[in-house]
């Protein structure tokens, strides 16, 4: 007869038990309903191990050739919990990094390793958007091209003060430029901040922010008093609709991992944020693998522009026009002696030129951007071409 299901153990005793006594094997095979290969094996685990090796054995094999030591799970293991926000890509490709000539496992074991140790990685919520609003956004092809400008948000220090982070980051090589903490977000604390950048790295060829202060302001085309300098500096201006932060996601994924890396717990006083937010900003440029760049750091694509921060801006020229004026202090230029047209403040300090399309209406420019038209009958200035009256 066969094992019995519910007895297994108690057949084998008594199997192995005629056995001693001397009765044989092939017999007893017969009986029990085994092959005779089982029935020596059951012998051969008895004469080694006694009872105990009549029980069910593991399947899993004793030795096994492809097991991670346990010094690099602990390599894993550290870096992990060095880096929380990392996942198993990172972590593989920085160890490689770091040790060269030892065998790192796949990304797929480093997870499972990980799982094991109950620590999975934490992941951010994603989230699904539709573009709309302002047209589409170009592309870059190669560092300084496209530079992306944001505050983070802002958040309260140990000393209970605010700290308004101001981020500046190369869209194609995602090379995080610049992380300030400021006490504010006024037009005077960022222009210091873009100095300092423009003069290490140079010039990009488009600054991308959101239609916030101090980047956008409601005036002729928004702009504010420091996009009016980006302007003047030859830099072309992007916004992303308003709403819509995903059209400028690799700087908000990058501010993800700011917030999560840099902020919690915040530190008691702006100089120690600072501190962290330089370190930060090493890592992330020269030490944190980027999957969008084939696991290299942000370091390895990005290098200056070619374009070189002025010591002096150049004077403004109008050849085409039949006047050129400066605009006063409270964003506006004198036609005459008693005519003003109010314009943007944001242009305050800066010349625009006039020129006379048909009789009485005149185009107002600003470097190659014309701001509208002045009607000098009615006195008015207007966005569009006024459409003038019918002579009879």
């Amino acid at each position: 007869m066969p094992w019995k299901e519910k007895s297994v153990m108690d057949e084998r005793v008594k199997f192995i038990g005629r056995l001693l006594e001397g009765e044989s094997m092939s017999e007893l095979c017969k009986e029990f309903g085994i092959s005779r290969k089982t029935g020596y094996k059951f012998r051969e685990r008895y004469v080694a191990h006694g009872l105990r090796g009549l029980a069910d054995q593991s399947r899993r094999p004793q030795l096994h050739p492809h097991k991670t030591s346990d010094a690099i799970e602990e390599l894993i293991v550290k870096l992990r919990k060095l880096k929380p926000s990392w996942g198993p890509k990172k972590i593989r490709v920085r160890l490689e990094l770091d040790n060269p000539g030892i065998k790192i496992p796949v990304a797929s074991t480093i997870n499972e390793i990980l799982t094991r140790y109950g620590i999975p990685k934490q992941k951010a919520k994603r989230r699904r958007f539709k573009t709309n609003g302002t047209g589409p956004l170009k592309d870059s092809h190669a560092p300084n091209e496209i530079w992306c400008v944001d505050f983070k948000g802002q958040f309260r220090l140990g000393n209970r003060t605010y700290c308004y982070p101001l981020t500046v980051s190369d869209h194609y090589s995602r090379f995080l430029l610049e992380c300030e903490a400021l006490e504010n977000t006024s037009i005077n604390s960022a222009w210091s901040v873009f100095e300092r950048v423009f003069q290490t790295h140079g010039l990009p060829q488009t600054i991308r922010t959101d239609n916030g202060p101090p980047f956008s302001a409601r005036t002729i085309f928004g702009w504010s008093k420091l996009s009016v300098w980006w302007l003047r500096l030859g830099i072309q201006l992007e916004r992303i609709a308003p709403g819509h932060p995903e059209q400028n996601g690799r700087h908000e994924r990058m501010h993800w991992t700011l917030k999560y890396e840099a902020t919690r717990p915040a530190s008691q006083n702006i100089l120690q944020q600072q501190a962290r937010f330089d370190g930060f900003r090493h890592e992330y440029n020269y030490f944190r693998p980027h999957e969008a760049l084939e696991m290299k750091t942000p370091a390895d694509i990005y290098k200056n522009s070619e374009t070189s921060y002025p010591t002096k801006l150049p004077d403004l020229d109008y050849p085409m026009h039949d006047m050129i004026k400066p605009v006063d202090s409270s964003g506006g230029i004198y036609f005459s002696q008693n005519v003003r047209i109010q314009l943007s403040s944001a242009l305050y300090g800066e010349y625009v030129g006039l020129r006379e399309i048909v009789a009485g209406i005149w185009l107002i420019s600003f470097m190659e951007h014309d701001l509208g038209y002045f009607e000098e009958k009615t006195l008015l200035f207007h966005e569009q071409e006024p459409i003038p009256p019918m002579v009879s």
